[in-house]
């Protein structure tokens, strides 16, 4: 059986997802470099593995995937190691929203617009646009506002006791976001994230995940 193969950048945050759930379970994996920042997103072998031209992308002795819950999911089926979705439905039904809430609408405006203004636009010699920043602030707090509402209280992890593909999901996020003015002043506000964060962002894997 071959290794899997992730096609992304390793700065990349559903990148970051998938290979947290291949080293929360243990598995062997090759990163496969694809910069999307540079436009590598749109040559003709990357949109042979996906379409939309997004990352990441997935192979799997011949199988090939993409969409990131996908890929997690099948990472935690196909692979022995501790289980990353929860056994009782109402947990695994948490963990499948707190993923969508990701996904639908936090990524969009906590990546897409503040991460995006504050860090990206300067690392490219441009200047951060707080007009966009100020537009996306409500979707920014609502997103943060329903993560500390969802997230277990009885904790430490987002779906209780063990950590799973919600936690996986969302670390990425956080691990950028809190490094903006705005989400540490919402990290502060926000007690149950604020304890998760704490706990997620030094487990093992986030450590052998980092990007440059």
């Amino acid at each position: 059986m071959s290794d899997p193969i992730i096609y992304g950048p390793a700065y990349s945050t559903y990148a970051r997802s998938v290979r947290l759930a291949l080293e929360e379970k243990g598995v062997p994996y090759k990163l496969e470099a694809v910069d999307i920042i540079q436009g590598a997103g749109n040559a003709a072998d990357h949109l042979r593995r996906q379409p939309f031209a997004k990352v990441p992308a997935f192979e799997h002795d011949g199988f090939a995937l993409y969409e990131t819950a996908a890929i997690e999911r099948y990472v935690d089926e196909s692979f022995p190691g501790p289980k990353l979705q929860p056994q009782d439905p109402k947990q695994r039904a948490r963990m499948t929203q707190i993923v969508s809430v990701i996904d639908s609408y936090a990524y969009p405006a906590l990546i897409g617009k503040c991460v995006w203004q504050r860090m990206v636009m300067p690392m490219i010699g441009q200047a951060t646009d707080e007009g966009v920043i100020a537009e996306a602030l409500p979707k920014i707090e609502t997103s943060v506002a329903a993560l500390e509402n969802l997230a277990d209280p009885s904790g430490p992890y987002l779906c209780g006791t063990a950590p799973s593909l919600a936690d996986l999901h969302v670390a990425p996020v956080m691990a950028y976001f809190s490094g903006t003015p705005e989400g540490q002043s919402l990290l502060a506000k926000s007690p149950k994230l604020s304890r998760w964060w704490q706990v997620m962002s030094a487990r093992p894997s986030m450590a052998k995940t980092q990007p440059n």
